[in-house]
């Protein structure tokens, strides 16, 4: 009985390769993928909303008052279920995907479908100030994953269902399609060819469907348009493009600088404690960092930023208009503290919304502080909100035309698509020329794992190293005699080179098959040579674990080397050799052009 489903498993393999074309199969796999991530962004939405509603009507007996104490019981829950189930440090989802699709071939453990479905929701329900996007793309793309295992799927394509699963995710969470298609090509950098663009218009149109299913027509941002743009305001939106700039690089380093901050802390425990008391303070004084933040932003789009602000203890001052704008620029300062302090005492939840709810409080600042200065300028404070959410997205993710995209589906039309552009624009190149990487790709950048649109780093990126080490070289003493050397290890090896190595497998040098040409036949000074006066530095070492492919191919240019050693942990494993290293590379290039 033990072995029924394997064996329908392979009848239906053997039926699926007699009777659909790879084609088909892709498109159908990809609808079904899109289904199972929207699936898993609708039980995420839905898991959240339970625990929050939960907490809303008083099952935990907690006054209004006492809120604030909320997020460290959640961050403790997550603690305890990554410390007994989970039993690893919590990755950043969509850093943790780019790793998988660049080191991995795609393979992404099967707990990594549960674990974000658990965690996600505990941290956001109990007010933890991240979003619940990075978890749902990082439960499609792990059930995507292991079930193009199951069903044999290539490598190549499975990375392309990877992404279907992040389309289907952001379809089902904004009911934007186009946009999740454009997100999947900016983040995972995919060649855009009709090949890899219809599977991904299945899955997000798949995706959009499931919650149109299980959640109805009901969506995030219930806003109508009602300002259009107009000319004058250009400028305007020029000001808004830097200002969301300034806020992204503000984002990106005060992200690196916390969790720096927290490095020191060694202990689960301490990181929780201290992190969970640093969001409490923030939430008392600024309520709306709480959770993700959806009811903030559309408060501010109806214009109601009483409703925004919620209680503070400062109510008794908000009258003044230039203390409400004093106020969301709080929000604005401190969603990235909040946020970044979340995942540094353990949460876990993405970055994406986080960049919304601060970028539609900076929109917000910047209209109602042009319509308060008394100059006679008069902007569209709801647009200003929405395209501050653009910019932001823009400058933190890199990702401007998903930006674009995805405000222009949120609002239901393209009115407002030029100052979006304009905007967006202007965020992104600013924001790259000040910050190489995102939050996503600098820790891959740093160890060259990161996928990007050149094709052919990507192809030196999807390189393995262990693939094209050779071990069949026969290892030499250095105070071994010419005569032991021609006997134990020349007359036995086909290679022209041989590794010198002391007692503990440290590499000493090298010694070339025509350093001892000349000596080979005359036997008088075979006992008299040794192999340390032949033996010379190899021109370079390559570091495995530390070298990207691109630093090879580097050390192969600059060197003129055929061979080159490969050193692991301080000792020899082996060689790689010039010719294998470009046969390997021109392979895998064929093979992801194709």
């Amino acid at each position: 009985m033990g072995n029924q489903p394997q064996h329908v498993l392979t009848r239906f393999l053997k039926w699926r390769y007699k009777h659909i074309s790879h084609k088909t199969f892709t498109y159908l796999m990809s609808l079904v993928i899109g289904f199972l991530a929207g699936l898993a962004s609708v039980t995420l939405k839905n898991a959240t909303y339970f625990i929050e509603s939960a907490l809303d009507h008083g099952i935990l007996f907690l006054s209004n008052e006492l809120y604030f104490i909320l997020p460290i019981v959640g961050l403790t829950l997550v603690y305890l279920y990554v410390k007994y189930v989970h039993k690893e440090r919590l990755d950043h989802a969509i850093s943790s995907i780019l790793l998988a699709l660049s080191r991995k071939k795609g393979i992404i453990h099967p707990k990594k479908i549960l674990t974000p479905l658990v965690t996600a929701p505990l941290t956001v329900g109990f007010g933890g100030s991240v979003g619940l996007l990075g978890p749902a793309v990082a439960t499609g793309a792990a059930i995507s994953s292991n079930v193009s295992r199951l069903l044999h799927i290539s490598a190549k394509d499975r990375t392309l269902l990877i992404a279907c699963a992040s389309a289907g995710a952001i379809a089902s969470v904004f009911q934007a399609p186009i946009a999740a298609i454009i997100f999947a090509v900016e983040v995972f950098s995919l060649d855009l060819t009709m090949l890899s663009m219809l599977p991904l218009l299945l899955a997000s149109i798949s995706g959009v469907l499931t919650s149109y299913f299980f959640l109805g027509e009901e969506s995030l941002f219930t806003f109508d348009l009602t300002d259009s743009f107009g000319v004058r305001d250009s400028l305007y939106y020029v000001l808004l493009g830097i200002g969301t700039a300034i806020a992204s690089v503000y984002f990106t380093r005060m992200y690196f600088g916390i969790m720096n901050l927290f490095k020191p802390l060694r202990s689960p425990k301490y990181r929780l404690l201290v992190g969970g008391l640093a969001i409490g303070i923030m939430l008392y004084f600024i309520p709306p960092l709480y959770g993700e933040g959806f009811g903030f932003i559309n408060s501010l789009l109806h214009g109601d930023h009483m409703k925004a602000l919620g209680s503070t203890p400062f109510d008794a001052f908000v009258s003044n208009i230039w203390v409400v704008i004093a106020l969301l620029i709080g929000i604005t300062l401190f969603k990235a503290i909040a946020m970044t302090t979340t995942f540094a005492a353990g949460g876990s939840g993405g970055i994406f919304i986080p960049t919304m709810v601060m970028g539609s409080a900076l929109g917000n600042v910047l209209a109602k502080t042009l319509n308060n200065l008394g100059l006679g300028f008069e902007v569209s404070e709801s647009n200003f909100t929405l395209i501050g959410m653009a910019g932001l997205i823009a400058g933190v993710i890199q990702a401007p035309l998903t930006a674009i995209f995805l405000i222009a589906e949120i609002t239901g039309g393209y009115d407002l698509f030029v100052p979006l552009m304009i905007t967006s624009s202007m965020s992104f190149l600013i924001t790259r020329s000040l910050i190489d990487h995102t939050i996503y790709t600098r820790e891959l950048a740093r160890t060259g794992a990161l996928i990007t649109h050149d094709k052919d780093q990507t192809v030196l990126t999807l390189m393995q190293l262990d693939d094209i080490i050779e071990t069949n070289f026969k290892v030499v003493r250095a105070e071994m005699s010419l005569g032991e050397m021609l006997h134990d290890s020349v007359a036995k090896s086909k290679r022209n080179i041989f590794p010198v190595l002391d007692a503990d497998g440290h590499l000493k040098g090298i010694v070339l098959l025509d350093d001892i040409r000349e000596f080979m036949f005359d036997v008088n000074v075979y006992e008299k040579l040794k192999v340390a006066s032949f033996m010379q530095n190899p021109p370079e070492q390559i570091f495995y674990g530390t070298d990207s492919m691109q630093q090879v191919m580097e050390k192969f240019q600059n060197s003129g080397a055929w061979n080159l050693p490969v050193i692991k942990d301080e000792r020899y494993i082996g060689f790689i050799s010039k010719s294998k290293l470009l046969t390997a590379y021109r392979r895998k290039l064929i093979n992801f052009s194709h």
